[in-house]
C-alpha cells in the first residue's frame, strides 16, 4: 500500500513568514567548523603510501620517537664537549 503524501508537507504554515527567520547566510559556520576539526588532507603521493589512518599514525609516532631520541643524543653530546 502506498503512502499518501500530505498536500501541505512542502508548504510553510500560514503563521510563519520567511522574514521571521532572518537573513540566510551560506557557510555561516564554515570557519568555526574548520577550526574545530582535526582533519588533514594528504597529497595524493603521500596518501598512496599509507593505506589507512592507522598506518599514518604509526609512521608519525615512529617519527616522533626518532626525533626525540636524536635530539636527546645531540643534547648529551653537546654537554660532553
Amino acid at each position: 500500500m502506498k503512502k499518501v503524501k500530505s498536500e501541505t508537507a512542502d508548504e510553510l504554515r500560514p503563521e510563519y513568514q520567511r522574514s521571521d527567520f532572518g537573513e540566510i547566510v551560506r557557510g555561516k559556520y564554515a570557519n568555526r567548523i574548520k577550526e574545530e576539526t582535526n582533519v588533514v588532507l594528504l597529497d595524493p603521493d603521500i596518501a598512496e603510501a599509507f593505506p589507512n589512518d592507522e598506518a599514518v599514525n604509526k609512521a608519525l609516532r615512529y617519527l616522533l620517537e626518532v626525533a626525540k631520541t636524536s635530539s636527546s643524543l645531540t643534547q648529551r653530546s653537546n654537554d660532553l664537549g
